[in-house]
């Protein structure tokens, strides 16, 4: 639990990587979510796991050298910026993944992350689509696919949107997110 006793915000991989989703529902909503955050300083501080931070990465290296080389200075300064915690699974985390009976059917990256969302009181943030219809789980949605985009998009200070504007080269699926 925060020191403030408000709830953890945890972030995963699904709302990192929605920033660049090929959905703009998606897209403005992943964005108006860390320009938020960002703007709110360290009241803006979220919670992520070090196995999001690599799925993230390992969705990168997917594509080709350039695309990475036009993406990589905008994740650098907002990971950099944006006040992020990242952190380990712990015993009772991978525990409590595999007893929790409101985790059964879920993969097991998303199974291990609820399991330390719920150990340290926190609400998960999210684009993932197969996260967006569970009910009785610390899950926020962020957007659902195909929903209307909202009709401003949000910006990060000038720095950063011009790392954001050019780092759009990267496109994901809804699929891969």
């Amino acid at each position: 639990m925060r020191p403030d006793n408000t709830s953890e915000v945890f972030i995963d991989a699904t709302l990192f990587m929605g920033m660049h989703s090929e959905d703009d529902a998606v897209r403005v909503a992943s964005k108006a979510f860390f320009a938020d955050r960002l703007a709110a300083g360290t009241a803006g501080r979220v919670v992520m796991s070090w196995e999001q931070v690599g799925r993230c990465d390992d969705l990168v290296w997917a594509y080709e050298r350039g695309v990475q080389d036009d993406y990589y200075p905008f994740m650098d300064v907002l990971h950099t910026d944006l006040a992020i915690d990242r952190i380990a699974y712990e015993e009772a985390d991978v525990r409590r993944a595999f007893t929790a009976p409101g985790l059964d059917g879920l993969p097991t990256h998303e199974r291990l992350l609820l399991a330390q969302v719920i150990g340290r009181g926190g609400t998960l943030h999210t684009a993932s689509p197969r996260l967006l219809g569970t009910a009785g789980l610390p899950v926020v949605p962020i957007a659902r696919a195909g929903a209307p985009a909202p009709v401003a998009e949000p910006s990060f200070p000038p720095y950063l949107e011009d790392l954001y504007r050019r780092s759009l080269v990267l496109n994901v699926a809804s699929e891969d997110l």
